[in-house]
């Protein structure tokens, strides 16, 4: 073996790899515009509690705090349950995949009253801030006047206020974590949820369990796959979004565990998830899993870029056939769902010339409503099988700006951070929420993840615990429970 590694380290062509490898890095760290991405201005505190969002929330807190010192609301209060802010907002999260929309929305509910009452409780505590905050309220804001000016109220009211409400609960789970303690054990039980999600899969996969739609095969192209595992997301290409979102964490997991038994453990939770994935044979959550991961190997060093192609090249030789014919079929317009998505995009840019500055409101029931006028070829759709495009449709022209804002502010946050980080376990975190919205995004291309409101529920859980991982190792220690 050492033999080998003497040849292989003293070949032309492996010393030619490692020079252009480091060749490569150097280019990347010398760019002046990575410089510029890296070295935001004006990030701080200071800036966050000059903006409207923070003066309004400090003049209603205000009130609110003299209210629950009048009704002595303290003695009621004292030692109660409802307090453990982080206990609360971690149900959500951790249960998103396996509960109904309405349970998690419940339990969201109920973190929001427990941070506000500990927020009243404890007047000296403050607001915690992040850099995208600010963008995710202002989302929310015009989020909700797209749904009040909808072409038809009724029906968008509802899918509105829903949206806002988990959209909201990003600035709640920033807060309601305090210490390390609670950040890792919150994503140790995220992991083991995606794990749990990801067996019950494979399970459906073997015993044939569940219901399939004719529309998720094209059984003339695809004649060997007769089962796309959906799990518990109610489609497959929905589960492949939230295990791009969940398996970047489990490889952080794995890379920073101290000990054999948690590499095991997590090893065998990234197992179980990829095997997963590929029995969704979702071709968009395959291109957006690749693009995390080979966003994960260039944060993480960007030296290894050049072995990427070596990666994908071995992978096409060890996957069955199904998965490369199924993989190699992207961009194929005689597939039936391929040549489905452009001509819905095709009706969707068609109708937005009409409906660009303001949307048509958010709701399946609105888009129905409008969209078979500008139908090419009379294909009806239930959205726009486009994240961007839909976002337009639902809330105009200014509600896309805002949330390609918020991506910008996120990314450079998170890569900022990434440089400046000098604790390995923090700086594979924060690479690892990087890498998976980056992911999401890819797959955001080919499909709109967002009717499932449990994945809009978890993608926007994922920002504030990808900021909060910017501050892990500045966190106390703490106990779970405060």
């Amino acid at each position: 073996m050492e033999r080998a590694k003497d040849i292989l380290n003293g070949s032309v062509l492996w010393r030619a790899l490692t020079a252009l490898c480091v060749w490569c890095g150097g280019q990347w760290e010398s760019s002046a515009v990575v410089r510029w991405f890296l070295h935001p201005r004006g990030w701080n505190r200071g800036a966050s509690e000059g903006s409207i969002f923070y003066k309004l929330w400090a003049l209603v807190r205000k009130e609110l705090c003299r209210g629950y010192e009048l009704l002595h609301l303290d003695v009621l209060f004292a030692g109660s349950v409802f307090t453990k802010t982080w206990f609360w907002c971690m149900m959500p999260v951790v249960f998103a995949p396996l509960f109904p929309t309405m349970a998690v929305l419940g339990m969201a509910a109920v973190g929001c009253c427990s941070l506000l009452l500990s927020l009243i409780r404890d007047q000296g505590r403050p607001l915690g801030w992040a850099p995208i905050n600010r963008y995710v309220i202002l989302y929310a804001a015009v989020y909700l006047a797209g749904a009040l000016f909808s072409v038809n109220l009724g029906s968008s009211l509802k899918p509105g206020l829903l949206s806002v409400a988990f959209i909201l609960f990003a600035v709640v789970l920033y807060n309601a974590v305090t210490n390390r303690n609670q950040l890792d054990t919150l994503l140790a039980f995220v992991v083991i949820a995606a794990a749990a999600v990801s067996c019950y899969g494979i399970l459906q996969y073997i015993f044939r369990w569940g219901y399939q739609s004719a529309a998720w095969v094209d059984s003339d192209m695809f004649s060997s796959i007769q089962f796309r595992v959906p799990s518990t997301l109610d489609n497959p290409n929905m589960l492949g979004q939230y295990l791009i979102l969940m398996i970047p964490i489990g490889g952080a997991k794995l890379l920073s565990a101290k000990d054999w038994f948690s590499r095991v453990f997590y090893f065998g939770c990234c197992g179980v998830m990829c095997v997963c994935m590929l029995l969704t044979f979702s071709r968009g959550a395959w291109l957006g899993l690749l693009f995390a991961g080979a966003v994960f190997v260039i944060l993480l060093n960007p030296r290894l870029m050049l072995l990427i192609p070596v990666a994908l090249v071995g992978l096409w030789f060890v996957l069955p056939e199904t998965v490369t014919a199924r993989f190699a079929s992207i961009g194929n317009l005689s597939d039936a769902s391929t040549s489905y998505r452009v001509y819905i995009w095709m009706g969707t840019l068609a109708m937005l010339k009409n409906y660009w500055l303001c949307g048509i409101g958010p709701g399946a029931d609105a888009f129905n409503m409008v969209y078979p006028a500008y139908s090419y070829n009379g294909i009806s759709a239930p959205h726009a099988h486009n994240l961007f495009l839909q976002i337009v449709c639902d809330a105009g022209i200014a509600a896309l700006a805002v949330f390609v804002i918020l991506l910008f502010v996120y990314f450079r946050m998170m890569c900022t951070a990434i440089s400046r980080e000098h604790d390995p376990s923090s700086r594979i975190h924060q690479i690892a929420f990087t890498a998976g919205v980056c992911g999401f995004m890819v797959q955001a291309m080919t499909d709109y993840s967002f009717y499932n409101y449990r994945v809009m529920f978890l993608f926007w859980a994922y920002l504030p615990l990808g900021a909060l991982c910017i501050r892990r190792r500045r966190l106390p220690e703490g106990r779970l429970l405060v």
